[in-house]
């Protein structure tokens, strides 16, 4: 049975737990495969989503697996509302703690601001990325896109190349990864990989093409220029050349290696648009399976059991 009110982070969970949610997905994708996609399961459940950062993927996809599920949903636009005006996170966790949800979804360029809110609010509270803590639904659904095309993930070897530092991505993804069993391999200018990502248990290198070989999956990670400082690196095109993902560099693997990547993505910088659009890439069927891997998270968090209800 799910134990949790929240999901934080990758960071707090087990890997049965973690272990449990993708089991979970797995039903949920099959319904999202359906002509029809709509259950009563969470019918009269309401899950609140508040973003102030901006974001396609992460919410549309929160709103289309709550809606699926049945549940009632509302979007909290920041710009439109009373923060605004000067409203703290704790006056408006207090104004929704008064709409009586039962799960809000948050958002927001501080980190520990989900944690925040969830010590202050009976609904639970699940983080779609906060500042550069975590970003824990993206790293699951990632986890669950491996898990299906490679099966058990013990012993394979992931590289994630780009901007380490300032990626919420890339930490949740080592949390989950590393507590499966996945060699993980960080590829990075020394600007962009901080060496304290070595205590979480994975290997920081700044050669991408000395790294690839024996890969089983390489993501690149956003480059991150509104979250920079200038003189991170010499220029794009520099970065492209040392770090950049093309179908003739992964030929470096020695294996059919899957590509992903998180997206949005900075074509002809982070990953050739060739590689992007080729049979290799998973990324779009990242974005599919978020929504599957979300489903999962508000069908447990709201009381759900093991078993999806048709």
């Amino acid at each position: 049975m799910w134990q949790h009110k929240d999901l934080l982070g990758l960071e707090r969970l087990t890997s049965a737990e973690i272990e449990h949610i993708l089991r979970t997905a797995k039903p949920m994708k099959e319904i999202l495969m359906r002509p029809v996609k709509k259950l009563p399961t969470l019918r009269g459940k309401a899950v609140f989503n508040l973003f102030y950062e901006a974001s396609t993927r992460t919410r549309t996809s929160f709103e289309t697996a709550a809606k699926v599920l049945g549940a009632d949903t509302a979007s909290i636009a920041v710009a439109q509302s009373s923060v605004s005006k000067g409203e703290t996170l704790l006056d408006t966790a207090r104004t929704l703690e008064a709409m009586r949800p039962d799960l809000v979804v948050v958002r927001h360029q501080a980190s520990g601001a989900a944690e925040f809110l969830a010590n202050h609010l009976k609904a639970g509270v699940i983080n779609a990325g906060d500042g550069q803590h975590e970003h824990p639904t993206q790293a699951l659904l990632d986890l669950f896109t491996m898990w299906e095309k490679l099966g058990d993930l013990a012993g394979k070897k992931v590289v994630i190349v780009g901007d380490v530092l300032h990626s919420r991505v890339a930490r949740s993804n080592v949390w989950g990864l590393t507590k499966l069993g996945v060699e993980v391999v960080l590829i990075g200018p020394p600007t962009l990989l901080p060496d304290e990502m070595r205590v979480l248990g994975v290997e920081c290198r700044h050669d991408l093409d000395r790294a690839l070989p024996g890969a089983d999956v390489v993501m690149a990670l956003r480059l991150q220029l509104e979250r920079q400082q200038a003189g991170l690196f010499p220029s794009l095109r520099e970065y492209s050349r040392a770090y950049g993902l093309t179908s003739e560099r992964l030929k470096r693997t020695g294996k059919p290696t899957l590509v992903m990547h998180p997206g949005p993505m900075n074509r002809g910088v982070e990953i050739s648009s060739e590689l992007a659009n080729s049979p290799r890439a998973v990324i779009e069927e990242q974005v599919t399976n978020g929504v599957a891997v979300r489903m999962a998270l508000i069908y447990l968090l709201t009381g759900g059991t093991a078993h999806v209800v048709d």
